[in-house]
């Protein structure tokens, strides 16, 4: 198991990394993540949903994503509250008090996914969340030490030497440990070192004084993550700002509950576009090409917040200028008339009236969609595989004109002009061929040789090579199979 010293340390990015390692010498592997928080979810073949870095784990691994990889996974809708999803399907709504309450309920479904995978694999590469220094949350915890102690599993610590004080992040860490978990500790790894990694080693021996523990790698820091999926929005909240450097310019708005973000990565990947996610307080640029809306936790909420950014109102005059909108999922559901969410299911019961660029109306409901879905374009015919996740359906007399041909069924709605579109299908910008008409349709250039999914599993293999030079992979094997 990795428990980091922090969030946001590296952890999904070393597991998939590994991943791809050890599957490399012939191992079967597969990733596991007792419980993650991330409005980046990901579909399973068998309709159930887990964190985004679970998926681009399995896949690091070449094995299909299930639910039990991530048996519980924590959707925020608001401040303090959250969606939980346990093996894949919506549990109950809870605040964050309540939760902490919640957790021994949920340690034997954790425990029953661990084992499920562990009877098919030769290796299960856990990742924790958070840290396992929150000593204020340990009372039932199933998401690092608690679940290690459950699942009797060894544990790595990784620290993020980028923010500065990694010595005193794994002294403190591992200082704040009942001795029972200390001597679960095996070793540490460091991660994101700049520069000359000899000048680290007096700190290796300082460590080894203070807490016996072995450094089995220094991994130096690796501008290629960029490329892949982020787990959630604390790493788009660290980048914001343009990605890629293309003179078509993606106007993205920084809503509070943004989900599936990563359905963006294809097109800043593009030589041709340029992508910009708007910080609040900031208005939308009058010379966007387009303004995206992406996918939202809870859209009611995400609405209200984009008024009081004044962003309807920057919308509003992009589209008089002749600018083009597109809306995702909760996107797709902000440009219409209305957004009824009658029993309460994304908060306090209500309606809200939408930004109106759209003629259809939506209503939220219980029952949440989840699959993976073949699409077409009616225009190109071009084939689109992607996924749905959603709560609610949406109506009108824009839905005349579908944004996409989605299993047979007409998708999303296109306003009378052409100017603004929308649907619920999210991954449909992965498709090299559809991503290609629908950029040379808005006069933007693409590049016919990008391959995106292919792209991807490049990057996680250039990943595998780098981790392999840096940590010593004979040791974290034999520390899991002294197991």
């Amino acid at each position: 198991m990795f428990q980091g010293t922090g969030s946001d340390v590296g952890k999904s990015l070393l597991v998939a990394g590994l991943g791809r390692a050890f599957i490399r010498r012939g191992l079967r592997v597969l990733p596991f993540k007792p419980q993650n928080m991330s409005n980046n979810a990901a579909v399973t073949a068998d309709g159930g949903e887990i964190g985004r870095a679970q998926a681009l784990q399995a896949r690091a691994c070449r094995v299909e994503p299930r639910v039990d990889m991530n048996p519980v996974l924590l959707k925020p809708h608001s401040e303090t509250g959250a969606q939980i999803i346990v093996q894949g399907r919506v549990w109950r709504d809870a605040e964050a008090r309540r939760y902490q309450a919640l957790k021994p309920e949920l340690l034997p479904f954790v425990l029953e996914s661990f084992e499920r995978l562990s009877a098919d694999a030769d290796l299960v590469l856990i990742e924790g969340a958070g840290s396992p220094a929150e000593v204020n949350l340990r009372a039932g915890d199933i998401a690092n030490m608690g679940f290690a102690e459950a699942a009797d599993v060894p544990v790595v610590l990784i620290g993020d030497i980028d923010r500065g004080g990694v010595i005193a992040s794994i002294v403190g860490t591992q200082a704040l440990l009942e001795p029972a978990e200390r001597a679960r500790l095996k070793g540490y790894l460091i991660n994101k070192f700049r520069g000359d990694v000899s000048l680290f080693g007096s700190a290796v021996e300082i460590l080894k004084a203070r807490t016996g523990l072995d450094c089995l790698g220094i991994v130096p820091f690796w501008g290629e993550a960029a490329r892949l999926p982020a787990e959630d929005a604390v790493a788009l909240d660290r980048s914001l700002g343009q990605r890629g450097g293309g003179t078509y310019r993606i106007v993205v708005p920084r809503l509070p509950n943004i989900s599936n973000f990563d359905d963006l990565d294809p097109l800043s990947a593009e030589p041709g576009v340029s992508v910009e996610f708007v910080a609040p307080g900031r208005p939308l640029p009058r010379d966007a090409d387009l303004v995206l809306l992406p996918g939202s936790k809870a859209t009611r909420a995400d609405l209200a917040a984009l008024r009081a950014q004044g962003w309807d109102i920057d919308l509003l005059a992009h589209t008089r200028a002749g600018g083009r909108v597109l809306g995702l999922c909760g996107g797709y559901q902000i440009l219409g008339r209305t957004v009824a969410d009658p029993d309460g299911v994304e908060g306090e019961p209500g309606e809200s009236i939408g930004l109106g660029l759209l003629d259809i109306a939506t209503v939220l409901g219980a029952d949440k969609r989840l699959a993976r879905v073949d699409a077409r374009d009616g225009l190109s015919g071009e084939q689109i595989h992607g996924y749905e996740i959603h709560m609610g359906d949406s109506e009108g007399s824009d839905r005349a004109r579908p944004f996409l041909v989605l299993d047979g069924r007409n998708e999303g709605a296109v306003s009378a002009d052409g100017r603004v579109a929308g649907c619920y299908l999210h991954g449909l910008f992965t498709a090299d061929g559809w991503r290609a008409k629908f950029l040379e349709g808005l006069g933007a250039s693409a590049d016919a040789a990008l391959g995106f999914e292919a792209m991807v599993d490049r990057t996680l293999d250039r990943l595998a090579d780098h981790l392999e030079t840096v940590i010593d992979l004979d040791r974290l094997l034999a520390i899991a199979r002294a197991r």
